[in-house]
């Protein structure tokens, strides 16, 4: 490490990065096996961009972040131009009405995420050996961007709890959420998960399983080159379905998954329900190193107990046939808590170039935090494990 300046540059494209640089600052360790975290991957979001799920039209308009010393890239970040504050999980709907309700113009602002993907990773991507140096850099890069443009504030969502640290450190607001993830207490099988619980809640998943695996077909967990392009065309009507009911409109294109068929199917674990020879249901999940993401879930036939079935106890099969720590089931749902999925603290960092603004999200998140903390502790006291299990994992 030297004394030499850091040169802060944003691009509108991945093409201007090369991907041996990015993925050395984001997920180094992937050249002795699989990634961390398969959302920052240079091919994880370069599939957004080339699909158009990002980009001209979206919201979503890529300014990715690199840091470079002596000519070597140290740090990068995913930010983006949002003209909207959908596809992000941790919500600022009611900050930016307040915003503009006062005259000010809140879109569009910068966010360092990784869209539509409500699952926790770094945000600011170092190179090992250049942390601290690289996040400082990205940090002060990205709200000197947002100044510069007279951009009302600065959002990295899903990031980690040190990352999040950090950033108070430095200024910004730290913001907590709440989600429900699996943790795989060393169990040798499924059997061994269920022994951890209460009677009744045991008796429960195992009567759902059965329900689930009667609908009459097989399931299918398939990853790699099992995946085939008819399994996607049948997911992405079930996304499709899915995407429409909830968000109006699907975030990914069709086009991606194309994509992730050429550059990502090692990365994902796709678990089909199959009648009559087609698929009737699926859920898609994603493989980092320690931990399995649920990600999307849809059907064209409603069968009881299979979203369960698919989303949630195939994925815990998964992660203990892998030796998984966790299953990281994305957001929302305290229907997960019954099936064995407790309630962690998710984090964010904010910042807004209006001070007196600042002043009252900061008040705001104080007692934001205090109500999710005391909302984690009670969900977990009413968890399915029994009561000594339940201890351990407090």
């Amino acid at each position: 490490m030297t004394d030499a300046p850091i040169e802060i540059a944003a691009h509108p494209s991945l093409s201007g990065i090369s991907p041996a640089d990015w993925d050395a600052c984001a997920c180094p360790e992937d050249t002795t096996g699989r990634s961390n975290d398969p959302f920052t991957t240079y091919r994880f979001l370069k599939a957004l961009e080339d699909s158009g799920s990002v980009g001209p039209g979206t919201g979503w308009q890529p300014r990715y972040l690199t840091a470079q010393q002596d000519g070597l890239t140290i740090a990068c970040a995913p930010l983006y131009a949002k003209g909207h504050s959908q596809g992000e999980y941790i919500f600022d709907h009611n900050w930016a009405q307040a915003y503009e309700n006062v005259g000010g113009r809140y879109y569009p602002k910068l966010q360092i995420a990784v869209p539509f993907t409500p699952a926790t990773g770094r945000r600011f991507l170092t190179r090992p050996g250049f942390e601290a140096v690289g996040m400082s850099a990205l940090i002060q890069g990205a709200i000197q961007i947002a100044a510069d443009n007279d951009l009302s504030s600065l959002h990295a969502t899903f990031c980690t709890e040190a990352e999040a640290i950090t950033g108070a450190e430095m200024g910004l607001l730290p913001r907590i959420g709440q989600q429900f993830h699996w943790v795989n207490d060393s169990y040798a099988d499924f059997d061994g998960f269920l022994a951890s619980l209460s009677s009744r809640k045991r008796k429960n998943i195992r009567k759902e399983r059965s329900t689930a695996q009667d609908f009459g077909g097989e399931i299918l967990s398939l990853t790699g080159d099992q995946i085939q392009p008819e399994h996607w065309d049948a997911f992405w009507r079930f996304y499709q379905d899915t995407g429409n009911r909830k968000w109006g409109t699907p975030y990914l294109t069709r086009q991606f998954f194309d994509c992730a068929q050429e550059t990502l199917r090692d990365d994902m674990l796709l678990v089909l329900a199959m009648r009559d020879g087609r698929a009737v249901a699926g859920a898609l999940n994603f493989i980092g190193r320690d931990t399995l993401y649920g990600r999307y879930w849809g059907c064209t036939e409603h069968h009881a107990c299979l979203h369960f079935e698919l989303c949630y106890y195939q994925a815990i099969d998964f992660a203990i046939a892998h030796r998984l720590g966790r299953v990281e089931a994305g957001a929302q749902g305290e229907h997960k808590l019954a099936r064995g999925y407790l309630p962690v603290a998710t984090h964010s960092l904010h910042w807004f170039g209006d001070a007196g603004f600042r002043d009252a999200v900061a008040h705001y998140l104080k007692a934001e935090r205090n109500a999710i903390d005391h909302e984690i502790e009670v969900l977990t006291s009413y968890g399915p494990f029994r009561k000594s299990q339940r201890e351990e994992q407090q």
